[in-house]
């Protein structure tokens, strides 16, 4: 950047010390307060007014080049600040799409853990039901073990009752037996349930 600028002030220069300026069809060359025509010094030929007004244009024309030279180098630092704008435009773009995707990214994943627990939470009242169940079921059989057991142990006493008072015909007798071996039964399967 530098040297183009201190290229740019070399050239403005050298242009500034020699301009070339058309009068009457004749073309003149002016340098360091000098008029010069086809190489050859004719400052001192021409007249006072012609001199002035030579130089006059000779000013001119160097102020436009001032200008435009001031002009280019505008230009070239807005071009170049414009650049500038723009590739930090993009810098700040692709930060931001960065950030959204790092932000994405852990919605995904939070939503993803939500659902793994969801999932494991779901999991585990199951289970707990599932012992519930079981833990009712183990309660309801052993209220049938022990309704069974005290139904035979009632019978068996009543039988035992009735053989000792001799109120037992060999019939009925016959029927509390089968009956205390249905509640037997029942039991032991009570038992087994369990």
């Amino acid at each position: 950047m530098k040297s183009y600028i201190l290229l740019l002030f070399v050239a403005f220069s050298l242009n500034s010390f020699a301009q070339e300026v058309v009068k009457d069809g004749k073309t003149y060359e002016v340098k360091n307060e000098k008029i010069f025509k086809d190489g050859q010094d004719v400052t001192e030929t021409l007249s006072l007014e012609e001199k002035t007004l030579i130089f006059k244009e000779a000013a001119v024309i160097s102020e436009k080049i001032k200008l435009v030279e001031k002009a280019k180098v505008e230009a070239e630092k807005l071009k170049k600040e414009e650049a500038k704008a723009i590739k930090e435009a993009k810098k700040a773009k692709k930060e931001e799409e960065k950030a959204l995707k790092k932000k994405e990214a852990v919605a995904e994943k939070l939503e993803k853990e939500n659902k793994k627990a969801e999932k494991a939470r779901k999991k585990e009242e199951k289970a707990q039901k599932k012992a519930e169940k079981e833990i009712k079921k183990k309660e309801k059989l052993q209220k049938k073990f022990e309704k069974a057991e005290d139904k035979l142990e009632k019978a068996q006493k009543k039988y035992e009752k009735l053989k000792r008072k001799g109120k037992l015909s060999p019939v009925d007798e016959g029927k509390w037996l089968d009956k205390i071996d249905k509640l037997t039964e029942k039991l032991t399967k009570a038992k087994q349930k369990m």
